[in-house]
């Protein structure tokens, strides 16, 4: 393992870590540095899932208390035991089902900076539609959150298939226009990040081994950047939720457009 894949790792492992839970698309910011690196090889997607397990990770440890409610077996009418497993279930179904179908198609055509750049700009009037909507929360906590909204909050996650749309803008914005306030909207769309990005590990890793692209030399490079997304994670999530209360989302849409603007005019810096 040369010391430059190690610096890569450590490289994309931070740009996931920070931006995994924030609404700018960690999968865009991905594609983004390993083209920029040119890191860009089947065993670079597989990798790029991968360390997305890391950041996840931190956000299960951080809301553990949540968590065994939720594997507890009970029939608590909130966010936990058989209820909230529930939810999590019909929230994963959509987006589980149209990447199964899609996944071949979207890493082939939808994987470059060009596209991912789209993603951002599409993303970034959402989010200043949503803002400037006068939306009125029925949902204050985790606990009222209803059938429906999840359902509703699992249809948007679909838009996070095309990168550079976000997984977390799509089920935060998803989740304010059907009544969740959004404090409550970003801390679902944490929870909505275990089965996708679970699932997405696993089929990526599977493939990747019974397709001969992994081998044992490549174990530091993931231990590195499993670790430094998990760190990374841990800060970003802390600061993110205290950001929400009481601030909108417009900052993040303005740093959108930017990017997408800068890697559109500069397309030979992201290997175009």
């Amino acid at each position: 393992m040369t010391e430059s894949l190690l610096f890569i790792a450590l490289v994309l492992g931070l740009v996931e870590g920070i931006t995994e839970f924030l609404p700018v698309s960690s999968t865009g910011h991905l594609i983004l540095a390993g083209h920029g690196l040119g890191f860009t090889d089947a065993r670079a997607d597989i990798f790029e899932v991968v360390i997305q397990s890391g950041a996840v990770l931190a956000v299960m440890i951080m809301y553990r208390d949540r968590w065994k409610r939720l594997l507890t077996p009970s029939d608590d009418p909130g966010f936990a035991g058989k209820r909230g497993l529930l939810l999590l279930v019909v929230m994963s179904l959509p987006a589980l089902g149209l990447g199964f179908l899609a996944h071949k198609a979207i890493k082939q055509h939808l994987f470059n900076p060009t596209t991912v750049a789209v993603g951002l700009a599409i993303g970034a009037l959402g989010i200043f539609v949503v803002e400037g909507m006068k939306l009125k929360a029925t949902s204050e906590n985790l606990d009222q959150i209803t059938l429906k909204q999840a359902i509703t909050v699992g249809c948007f996650q679909c838009l996070a298939l095309w990168p550079g749309m976000s997984r977390s803008a799509s089920t935060i914005l998803g989740g304010m226009l059907c009544g969740l306030n959004r404090r409550t909207a970003t801390e679902f769309s944490f929870f909505a990040a275990l089965p996708i990005i679970g699932a997405a590990t696993l089929y990526d890793l599977l493939k990747g081994i019974r397709g001969g692209l992994l081998h044992a030399e490549d174990i530091p490079m993931f231990a590195v950047g499993l670790l430094v997304s998990f760190l990374s994670a841990w800060g970003a999530v802390r600061l993110f939720i205290r950001f929400v209360g009481g601030q909108t989302l417009r900052g993040f849409a303005v740093y959108r457009l930017l990017l997408a603007a800068v890697v559109l005019a500069f397309p030979a810096a992201f290997g175009g």
